[in-house]
C-alpha cells in the first residue's frame, strides 16, 4: 500500500522550512558536490592526457574550490549538528538556535577560506 499525500506541485516547492529546510537541502548539495569534486580527481587520474589536464584545470580553478569548500564545510558542520543533536537528544527542542549557531561557525571560516582562495588566485 502506497504511501497517500495529496499535495501538489506548486505547494510542495513553496513550503516555508526555512533553517531546518535549508539545512537540509544544503547538506544533500554539499554531499553532491563532495561526490562532484572526487569523481573529477578520479577521472583526471584515470584519464590521460588532453582529457585529464582539462579535468585538472576545472578542479583546480578557483571559483571550483570556493564551491567544494562550501560543499565540504557545510557538509561538516552540519553533520556535527546532526551527530550532536543525537547523541542528545534533549538538545533537539533546542534545534532552531543549533541551527544558527551552526552558520555562526561556518560563515567565518567559509569567509576566512574564500578570501585566501581569491587572493592567491590574483596573485598567481
Amino acid at each position: 500500500m502506497g504511501l497517500k499525500r495529496n499535495v501538489s506541485l506548486a505547494a510542495g516547492l513553496s513550503y516555508q522550512g526555512k533553517g531546518p529546510m535549508l539545512t537540509y537541502i544544503l547538506h544533500r548539495i554539499g554531499g553532491l558536490g563532495i561526490v562532484v569534486f572526487v569523481a573529477t580527481h578520479i577521472l583526471a587520474s584515470y584519464f590521460g592526457g588532453d582529457l585529464g589536464q582539462l579535468l585538472n584545470d576545472i578542479y583546480k580553478h578557483w571559483a571550483f574550490q570556493i564551491v567544494v569548500f562550501f560543499c565540504a564545510l557545510f557538509h561538516a558542520v552540519n553533520g556535527l549538528r546532526i551527530v550532536i543533536l543525537d547523541l542528545w537528544p534533549k538538545l533537539i527542542e533546542h534545534q532552531r538556535e543549533a541551527i544558527w549557531l551552526e552558520w555562526a561557525v561556518f560563515l567565518p571560516i567559509y569567509g576566512l577560506a574564500v578570501y585566501a582562495i581569491v587572493t592567491a588566485a590574483q596573485a598567481g
